[in-house]
């Protein structure tokens, strides 16, 4: 079982979130991040924001998930 926060995932809180694999944790985060769109919570909504850019580009976004699931893996 690993752990990793919202932080560390992109987000704006602390809140951990603890899954065997990087999926299901992510699958997690995203549940967090809808869940924090819905109460307007303004600094989720600003790490949203960055995410959104990042989808803009592709390659990006991939490198980004690939950088985030090999620091999953290191833990």
């Amino acid at each position: 079982m690993k752990t990793m926060t919202c932080q560390q995932l992109g987000g704006a809180c602390q809140q951990e979130f603890k899954a065997e694999t990087f999926e299901e944790l992510a699958a997690m985060s995203k549940k967090h991040g809808m869940e924090m769109f819905k109460k307007n919570d303004k600094p989720h909504l600003e790490a949203m924001q960055k995410m959104q850019e990042l989808m803009k580009t592709p390659q990006a976004l991939k490198q980004w998930f690939e950088n985030k699931k090999k620091e999953f893996d290191a833990l």
